[in-house]
């Protein structure tokens, strides 16, 4: 596939333009994920779309974020809903036409808010054309060297080359038919079956993601999201490997640490391999030649976060999620370290730690904080799962959560809905589950559909506004008018209203560039600090906890006077 450069100028960008050094806008942003499918449907097939986005463009706008981030909107036969992408430089009818994201990103730019793509390098759908010619190509063709095809073992090649199991369930190995009709190579998809991985051995790879960089950074992007920005390399020789029974399925086999412990736990020998590095480096350069500091956010499930700080590096990428600060319980020892750790790893090589408690592949925090029983990343929780969470704890610990973030220096993700407190949808009908990992396990995981029901906009509206008529890809809880939109603005006691509130204080005081000074004598159950002249207070214990003197400017619970109950966030100046 030859990656064409489009001929139309790159759009005209109306958001600030490069700052000095250090203080560039990815260092203090706060940046919003949009799952197209979910956001906002125009057309009324159930499927959200470039078009629905574009309309709501302006929530976002007032909510007070900076920046959105797309999850994948390109080509792709979406059997793991666009993470499989058949057509890297074009968008998926079934979310509009390049036109559509030209229009979007142009009326983003307009309000202020910079836009992120998805980029998934690590793997291809098995659609695209790069895959079906090397499933037409002989064994040790230059068509089969773009994928990881390997021989078998055993005596006729019928054993996978190794052990390794895919994220999703089972093995990660698939063996083909030959074009002559015989049993012939595997190829090695650590997803799905329909997600080979691709080899990043070959040069020619390379090349073509340098123009697929470029092909979005001319339409004028302002960044990528790379998806398992710790896969891509895979260690020499491709060696078994059994993870840890502990290791959650984006681990990759690395145990989990305590907060502040820095030895590195053993590395799966197809994540983290220093080999990723070179690739960024390259295209760290790609982004310098483009203006209006372009960025890159790696996913990257790497512990612990000293060697996480190495995807940030100055020469490679901008951010990293912090995904070990999203896995902290509910403890305010453990968070404190957390902080303290993050802030500390990354700053060793310049850049700042981000914070994130929701996205596409997690339990939302508005239920996970109020889980009782173990929940591994990727694995989801369904009717039959033990420990069915209390809902208001949960949205009364999330509320608190997202305060105790948004006052921390860095950047801060959100993920669409949170702003509204939605909860994971737990009862889903089986027959409409549509997440790998459900099928690939045989039932065994419920996977990530509960994080992705489509949002509600409006109480009274079919689908709830998500769009013009009732149909929604996933099925919508009736509790969801309650949490709709329109219902929640205007209601100073919403978690709408908290989110809106949160965000204007955290510009206004410049939080993101600040830098926390711990405040002692709360008790070991709280969480107290200062930044940009804001005193930050979370009562994580059961007894309730007097606050100290100044005005309270934010509280994610109603106050009685100058009493903190628990699992409660102020804000005071």
């Amino acid at each position: 596939m030859v990656i064409s450069e489009p001929t139309e100028s790159a759009l005209e960008t109306r958001v600030p333009s490069t700052p000095t050094q250090g203080r560039e806008w990815w260092r203090s942003a706060v940046i919003y994920q949009v799952y197209p499918r979910s956001f906002a449907d125009s057309d009324g097939d159930g499927l959200g779309d470039l078009a629905g986005i574009t309309r709501r463009l302006p929530a976002l706008r007032d909510l007070g974020v900076d920046a959105v981030w797309l999850s994948p909107f390109q080509t792709s036969p979406q059997r793991d809903a666009g993470y499989d992408v058949s057509d890297y430089c074009d968008v998926d009818p079934i979310f509009g036409t390049l036109a559509d994201f030209d229009a979007m990103l142009a009326a983003s730019h307009r309000l202020g808010l910079r836009v992120i793509v998805d980029i998934v390098p690590n793997h291809s759908s098995s659609d695209h054309p790069w895959f079906q010619a090397a499933l037409a190509a002989k064994p040790g063709s230059p068509e089969r060297e773009v994928y990881l095809f390997r021989d078998g073992r055993g005596a006729s090649g019928e054993l996978p080359p190794n052990n390794w199991e895919s994220v999703f369930g089972g093995s990660a190995w698939t063996r083909v038919t030959e074009p002559d009709g015989t049993p012939g190579q595997w190829y090695l998809h650590l997803f799905d079956t329909s997600q080979p991985d691709l080899n990043w051995q070959n040069p020619w790879v390379r090349e073509q993601f340098r123009g697929i960089l470029r092909f979005w950074l001319d339409r004028g992007v302002d960044g990528f999201r790379v998806d398992v920005a710790h896969g891509m390399i895979k260690a020499a020789g491709l060696p078994d490997y059994t993870p840890p029974a502990e290791s959650g399925s984006m681990g990759g086999g690395t145990a989990t640490l305590e907060p502040g412990i820095s030895s590195e736990p053993p590395t799966a020998p197809y994540w983290a391999q220093d080999g990723v590095h070179e690739i960024y480096r390259e295209w760290h350069e790609v982004l310098e030649e483009y203006d209006n500091d372009r960025v890159l956010c790696a996913e990257a499930w790497v512990e612990p976060l000293e060697k996480l700080a190495r995807w940030v590096r100055p020469d490679e990428m901008q951010q990293a999620f912090n995904f070990e600060y999203l896995e902290t319980p509910w403890s305010a020892a453990e968070l404190r370290s957390v902080v303290d750790h993050s802030i500390s790893a990354f700053a060793t090589v310049g850049a700042p730690s981000t914070w994130v408690l929701s996205n596409h592949d997690v339990v939302r925090h508005a239920t996970r904080l109020a889980l009782t029983g173990e929940n591994l990343q990727g694995h989801g929780i369904g009717p039959k799962t033990p420990g069915r969470p209390d809902e208001a704890l949960g949205l009364r610990r999330a509320r608190a959560a997202t305060a105790l973030m948004l006052p921390l220096p860095g950047s801060s993700y959100l993920f669409q809905g949170e702003e509204l407190g939605l909860p994971e949808v737990i009862d889903l009908p089986d027959s409409a589950r549509q997440d790998p990992t459900w099928f690939r396990t045989n039932g065994e995981r419920y996977g990530r559909d509960g994080c992705r029901v489509p949002i509600p906009w409006e109480a009274a509206g079919p689908s709830y506004g998500f769009g013009p008529t009732a149909a929604s890809w996933l099925p919508q809880p009736a509790e969801w008018a309650r949490y709709a939109r329109d219902v929640q603005q205007g209601d100073p006691a919403s978690t709408l209203s908290m989110y809106t509130t949160a965000l204007a204080v955290r510009r206004e005081r410049n939080l993101g560039f600040g830098t926390i000074e711990w405040l002692d004598g709360f008790g070991p159950d709280v969480v107290a600090f200062r930044n940009g002249g804001l005193t930050v207070i979370a009562n994580l214990g059961a007894e309730p906890v007097e606050l100290p003197a100044g005005d309270i400017v934010l509280a994610s619970e109603p106050l009685t006077g100058r009493t903190l109950p628990t699992d409660t966030t102020a804000w005071l100046v």
